[in-house]
């Protein structure tokens, strides 16, 4: 297990920033007054979207790999990501000037892929289970001396990906919740965080797939619990949540949500006939929540991390084919 320390608060998000302001957006919160009037609630989507890679995953991922002392960054990095967050670690390595190996699913999104491409990393495929993943990837490192950025069991990571959070509520006044969906755990743990050090009364709800909620019933068990995905259109949520994010998931959070498939499709179909955006299932996750009407949020002033829009679209879900 890797230990996270008391190091990670509020000051380790505002250094995490500094270290990655010029290399990432400060993405716009954007609001839709038709989804707000469905949800029964104001709702302030912070568009991480349109951030660098096309995901919050390039938050971590900088800060991790420019924290790097320079003689093991000398050796390069290295990662196994279904995509979002190996193309935030080969950006990184790039930006960085140094080598990136990014071990990822043979079935992983031909969009994700060519993003891991682009940046010049060197991919090695594996079968998509955890358990190669990080098998290959561990020889990977034996072999090159690399430097493991892991997706979400790693302190700069999850200070970095804290820092979404803190420009929402640098941006938007008297929020009463801030949601967003958990799979390790990354960006709920900084998340967390960010929102209970800077306004401590902030809500911060969770919300998973049905078909992924391990860390609903851990939550709701007061253990980690370990459970065999089902599928789920939110590819990035299946992974189950690490240890340390569990610790500070217990610590910090304040309730978690779940939503069917049905619910995550429809949810992100409407921010793209409503908001004119591109979003991917996982980030549609809260939306879904809200839009379910079942959240007990009425009224209330809710933050909602869009968390990514790299889409397959050739494989759009509401497309039928023959």
């Amino acid at each position: 297990m890797v230990e996270i320390t008391e190091r990670l608060d509020l000051s380790a998000i505002r250094i995490a920033h500094e270290r990655i302001r010029s290399h990432i957006h400060r993405t716009p919160v954007l609001t839709s007054s038709r989804l707000s009037e469905a949800s029964g609630a104001s709702l302030f989507f912070k568009c991480e979207n349109f951030q660098k890679t096309g995901a919050f995953k390039a938050r971590g991922a900088t800060n991790a790999v420019l924290a790097l002392d320079d003689a093991s960054a000398s050796r390069g990095v290295a990662t196994h990501s279904s995509g979002n967050h190996g193309a935030a670690v080969a950006r990184a390595a790039k930006l960085r000037r140094i080598p990136a190996y990014i071990v990822m699913p043979s079935n992983s999104a031909k969009v994700k892929i060519r993003a891991v491409e682009g940046y010049c990393a060197q991919i090695a495929f594996c079968e998509p289970t955890e358990e190669a993943r990080e098998a290959v990837c561990a020889e990977l490192i034996n072999k090159t001396g690399a430097t493991l950025i892991h997706s979400f069991e790693n302190e700069d990571v999850i200070a970095g990906q804290g820092t979404s959070a803190m420009e929402l509520l640098e941006d938007v006044s008297n929020l009463d919740v801030v949601m967003c969906p958990v799979g390790g755990g990354g960006l709920l743990s900084g998340t967390a965080v960010a929102a209970k050090s800077m306004r401590p009364n902030i809500k911060v709800i969770a919300v998973e797939p049905a078909n992924a909620d391990d860390a609903a019933q851990s939550f709701r068990a007061g253990r980690r619990i370990v459970t065999e995905k089902k599928f789920t259109i939110a590819d990035g949520l299946r992974t189950n949540v690490g240890e340390p994010n569990f610790g500070i998931i217990q610590r910090y959070v304040d309730d978690f949500l779940t939503v069917n498939e049905e619910a995550i499709v429809a949810a992100m179909r409407r921010i793209w006939e409503t908001m004119k955006i591109i979003i991917e299932p996982s980030a549609a996750v809260p939306c879904a929540a809200m839009l379910e009407g079942t959240s007990g949020l009425n009224g209330k002033r809710v933050g909602i991390i869009l968390t990514g829009g790299n889409v397959d679209l050739d494989a759009l879900p509401w497309i039928k084919t023959r």
